[in-house]
């Protein structure tokens, strides 16, 4: 309440924006058919087989590095 209206009007439309995409990602994520999770995990499948991925913990000390 102490930040000025134009401030708390931007931080609540960014605390809807978030929300509307965590909804939109649920939705996603609840209509993706078994048929459709097999063919993602066959695609990480073959790009992990080609040398295609990087391990987790190298793709987040990249980022920390660019930033």
């Amino acid at each position: 309440e102490k930040l000025p209206a134009d401030t708390q009007d931007a931080v609540a439309a960014r605390i809807l924006a978030d929300l509307a995409d965590e909804q939109a990602w649920t939705e996603r994520f609840e209509a993706t058919s078994a048929e459709q999770w097999n063919r993602l995990a066959e695609m990480a499948r073959r790009e992990i087989a080609r040398g295609n991925t990087i391990p987790l913990e190298q793709a987040f000390s990249l980022k920390a590095t660019e930033e």
